[in-house]
C-alpha cells in the first residue's frame, strides 16, 4: 500500500506541511493515555514503519529515534488517568491528540487523525479510518505514542510492583485483575474502569 496516498489526496488542495496524529493506551486500567504528532518530510521513506500494534516491541524501539531523526517535527504528550475518570476516554484521546498537533515546532498546516472521531481537534484536519496502516505520518505517530506509554508503564512497575505493569502495561489481563483483588487500585488506576469489574466482584 501506498502510505502516502492520503497525504497526496490534500496536498491536492495546497495543505503542504501534514501531520499524523494517534493515541496510545485507551483501554488499559491503569496510566495515562498517550498521544503524539508527526510531521515527517513528504514522500520520506521509512522501511518498517507501520501500525504500531503489528511491530514487536523490539521493532517499535529501534524505530523510535529513525522517525525522531526523519521528522521535521513531533510532539508527544499525554492526560492523565484522573483527568480520564472526570471527563471520558474518548475526550482524553482526542485532547492528547490536539495537545500533540498545537505542540509540532515547526507547525503543520493539516492534520491526519486516526479513527473517526475528531471533536476538539483545533487544525483543519481529517478522519482516517485505519490511519495507521494508510498513512506514514499516522504510523510514525502511533509508534512514538506506544513507545512512550510503555516507557511510562515500565516507570510505574517500579513504583508499583505488585501489578506487573511492566508485563501487560495496565491492559485488562487475569494478572492483572488478580492483582487489584489483592492490593486494591493504586493512584494511577483508572477508577471509572473497573466499576464494571467490582460490580461483577460484588463490591460497590
Amino acid at each position: 500500500m501506498n502510505m502516502w496516498q492520503v497525504e497526496s489526496l490534500y496536498r491536492e488542495q495546497n495543505y503542504l506541511a501534514i501531520c499524523g496524529a494517534d493515541e496510545a493506551g485507551a483501554g488499559p486500567l491503569a496510566g495515562p493515555v498517550y498521544a503524539a504528532a508527526v510531521l515527517l518530510p513528504y514522500g520520506v521513506d521509512l522501511p518498517g514503519v507501520n501500525d504500531s500494534k503489528r511491530l514487536t516491541e523490539k521493532q517499535r524501539e529501534a524505530l523510535f529515534p529513525v522517525i525522531q531523526a526523519a521528522a521535521i517535527s513531533w510532539a508527544v504528550t499525554s492526560i492523565s488517568p484522573r483527568e480520564i475518570d472526570a471527563t471520558d476516554i474518548l475526550k482524553a484521546r482526542l485532547k492528547a491528540m490536539d495537545l500533540a498537533i498545537r505542540r509540532l515546532d515547526p507547525p503543520a498546516d493539516f492534520a491526519l487523525i486516526d479513527g473517526n472521531r475528531d471533536k476538539g481537534i483545533a487544525l483543519p484536519h481529517a478522519t482516517v479510518v485505519k490511519g495507521d496502516s494508510r498513512s506514514l505520518n499516522i504510523a510514525a505517530a502511533s509508534i512514538l505514542a506506544k513507545v512512550s506509554r510503555d516507557r511510562h508503564m515500565m516507570e510505574m512497575d517500579a513504583l508499583y510492583p505488585q501489578y506487573g505493569f511492566a508485563r501487560h502495561k495496565g491492559y485488562p489481563t487475569k494478572a492483572h485483575y488478580d492483582a487489584i483483588r489483592a492490593h486494591g487500585p493504586c493512584p494511577i488506576h483508572r477508577l471509572t474502569f473497573l466499576k464494571k469489574f467490582y460490580a461483577k466482584e460484588g463490591r460497590p
